[in-house]
């Protein structure tokens, strides 16, 4: 049964790199995100809160150098990744990539410690229904065998757009993320089944968010996950 929950934690959440570290303590280092001051129940169930509609914000009455300027930024004009970002900013010109990637890396965070914490309602709220049947599986099954899963979030070392796609209405972006975290899946004796209590180890997601560029709700939901190979 053990095996079941490793198989299905390394295919939602990652899998280690071989990059372990020696016994660490979490609560010694602050974390690397930056919720600009927004505490997490500031945050509520947004996953990526896009800036709030400007009446005059209109992609036709804005010069392409300035239309463009933060698409650019993170993506090589003229390259695919930059293309469909630009349609994705056609289609809702609040869209702000460095905004967006930052509201992933809080949302990554949430959808991490959810899962471990066999936290649905929160994971139902941050993922489409095809993802969070997965994840809703996976902690089925770790409850059914009685095993807890005991995981600390140290902080995301890297995260980086690296495709998007606007399908229809539909907006898709995939970030790829590498974070760190302490994790072990504990049986109902509390005996360690599989990880450490007290190493930290490398994984690395990639992800993919989406949104209806039409919709009034500026949220994006997690709707698809992989591990990077």
């Amino acid at each position: 049964m053990a095996a079941i929950v490793l198989f299905q934690l390394y295919n939602v959440l990652g899998r280690r790199t071989g990059n372990e570290r020696p016994p660490f303590d979490p609560y010694t280092r602050n974390r690397s995100r930056d919720r600009s001051g927004e505490s997490e129940d500031a945050a509520g169930d947004n996953v990526v809160t896009l800036p709030n509609r400007r009446a005059n914000d209109r992609n036709e009455d804005v010069p392409a150098g300035v239309r463009y300027a933060e698409i650019d930024r993170v993506s090589e004009t003229g390259t695919p990744l930059n293309k469909e970002l630009r349609k994705i900013k056609d289609a809702d010109p609040n869209f702000d990539p460095k905004e967006f990637l930052e509201g992933a890396k809080i949302a990554y965070e949430m959808v991490v410690d959810a899962f471990a914490q066999g936290d649905r309602n929160t994971l139902r709220n941050l993922l489409s229904p095809d993802v969070y049947e997965g994840f809703e599986a996976a902690i089925a099954t770790r409850e059914e065998s009685g095993e807890t899963m005991r995981s600390s979030f140290i902080g995301i070392d890297d995260a980086k757009i690296v495709s998007a796609e606007l399908r229809g209405r539909e907006a898709l972006v995939t970030i790829r993320i590498v974070s760190e975290m302490i994790s072990a899946t504990l049986n109902s004796n509390g005996d360690v089944l599989d990880g450490d209590m007290e190493t930290v180890v490398e994984v690395r997601d990639i992800w993919t968010f989406g949104r209806d560029t039409k919709s009034r709700d500026p949220n994006w939901k997690l709707v698809g996950t992989e591990s990077e190979e």
